[in-house]
C-alpha cells in the first residue's frame, strides 16, 4: 500500500492561525509517501532512506523515547480512536519536500502515517481528509504541547487552495482558482520552528490577554486599528498588535480578490509583499539570506514574495503565475535552492 501527501505553502495568515485568525494556504506539487505492509511480528520498522535512518519499536511499548516521537504519537492517536493493530508494520518513507524549510515536511509525513495506519488497521475507519488532518494535529502538536496552529495538518490533508478558519471550530472553504506557479527558494539555513513560534505566539498572547482584561469584549477578528488607541499599550505592544491586524486585513483583501474568477494577479502579488513586510519588520522572522532571495525574485519578475513558515531560516515563496524558470534561475544563482510548484491534491491512497 502506498499513501502520498503534499507539502504546503502559506499565502496569507502566516503566524496568525494559532491566534485564532484565518489563513489562506495551498498544498503543493512536492509530496512525501509511505509504502508498506503488515508483518508477522509485533515490531514496527520505518525505513527513511532519504536521511539514511531506520526507526524500530514494538507495538507493545509505545512509551516515548525522544523529543517529538511522532511515529509513536501517531499510532497512539489511532489507538485512542479505537483502531486495532494485531500485526507489526514494515514501511518506507520517501519525500520530495525539503526538510526544515517551512513547507510542512513533518506534517505531511504525519498525515501520511495516520492515513496509512487507518488503512492497515484491523478495523479500518472511513475517515475524511479533514478528520485525518485533525488527528495529525493532535498527534504532532497537541500531544507534545507545542505552539503551532492547525494549518499545516489540515492543508496537507485536504489539499488544493483553501481558506481555513479554525476558530472556534475548523471551517474550510475551497478556493477553486488556478493561481499558476510559485517558486520556492530554500535558503538552506534550517529554521528554529519551536523557539520562533513560541516567541511570536507568547509575545502577542500576553498583549492580547492584557487587552482582554481592559475590555472583556475584545475580539482580534473584528478590532480595528483605530480601536488600539483605547488601550494603554507600550510602543512594542502597539506595533505587535498593529502588525497582526494589518496582516489580518491583507488576508481579507486577498480572500475578497480570490472570490473573483478574473482575479487580479498583480494585486495578489502586492498583498504578498505587504504581508512579508510585517513578518520582517514587526515579527522579525526574516533573515539576510531570505531577503536576498526575495529581492532577486522580485527583480526577475515575480509579482510578489514572502517568507514562508515559522521563519529564522527555511524558505521564501515567489508568485510567478507564468514562466517561472527565470525566477528559479535567479534564486539558484543567489545561493538558494529553487523549486517550481503549483497547487496539488491532498493525501491519497495510490495503491
Amino acid at each position: 500500500m502506498k499513501i502520498s501527501t503534499p507539502g504546503r505553502i502559506c499565502l496569507f495568515g502566516e503566524h496568525q492561525d494559532y491566534l485564532g485568525l484565518p489563513v489562506i494556504s495551498m498544498a503543493i506539487s512536492k509530496r512525501c509517501s509511505i509504502r508498506g505492509s503488515k508483518n508477522n511480528t509485533n515490531q514496527v520498522t520505518i525505513k527513511k532512506p532519504d536521511i539514511n535512518q531506520i526507526e524500530k519499536f514494538s507495538l507493545l511499548n509505545l512509551e516515548y523515547t525522544k523529543k517529538r516521537d511522532y511515529f509513536k504519537s501517531g499510532l497512539r492517536a489511532c489507538l485512542n480512536k479505537g483502531l486495532i493493530f494485531n500485526s507489526g508494520i514494515e514501511c518506507e518513507i520517501r519525500s520530495e519536500i525539503p526538510i526544515q524549510a517551512g513547507i510542512s515536511s513533518s506534517s505531511a509525513i504525519m498525515v501520511s502515517w495516520i492515513h496509512f495506519l487507518s488503512k492497515i488497521a484491523e478495523n479500518p475507519p472511513n475517515w475524511s481528509k479533514e478528520e485525518l488532518g485533525k488527528l495529525a494535529y493532535k498527534a504532532e502538536v497537541k500531544e507534545f504541547s507545542e505552539p503551532g496552529g492547525m494549518m499545516d495538518q489540515i492543508s496537507t490533508a485536504v489539499g488544493n487552495l483553501i481558506y481555513l478558519d479554525t476558530h472556534p471550530i475548523p471551517k474550510i472553504k475551497y478556493i477553486n482558482l488556478n493561481l499558476g506557479y510559485f517558486v520556492i527558494g530554500d535558503s538552506q539555513h534550517p529554521k528554529e520552528t519551536i523557539s520562533i513560534l513560541k516567541k511570536c505566539r507568547e509575545l502577542r498572547l500576553s498583549v492580547i490577554n492584557k487587552m482582554k482584561i481592559n475590555n472583556p469584549d475584545f475580539n482580534l477578528n473584528s478590532i480595528s486599528i483605530q480601536d488600539l488607541e483605547k488601550y494603554n499599550l507600550s510602543n512594542t505592544e502597539f506595533n505587535l498588535i498593529f502588525g497582526t491586524i494589518k496582516n489580518r486585513n491583507f488576508l481579507q483583501s486577498a480572500k475578497q480578490e480570490l472570490n473573483n474568477i478574473n482575479f487580479n494577479k498583480n494585486k495578489i502579488g502586492f498583498l504578498l509583499n505587504q504581508h512579508h513586510k510585517i513578518l520582517r519588520d514587526t515579527l522579525d522572522i526574516s533573515t539576510p539570506k531570505i531577503e536576498r532571495l526575495i529581492n532577486v525574485s522580485l527583480n526577475a519578475g515575480a509579482l510578489g514574495a514572502k517568507i514562508n513558515g515559522s521563519g529564522g531560516g527555511g524558505c521564501m515563496i515567489a508568485y510567478v503565475p507564468e514562466n517561472p524558470e527565470i525566477v528559479l534561475e535567479a534564486i539558484n544563482k543567489s545561493g538558494g535552492k529553487g523549486y517550481i510548484v503549483k497547487s496539488d491534491i491532498g493525501t491519497i491512497q495510490e495503491n
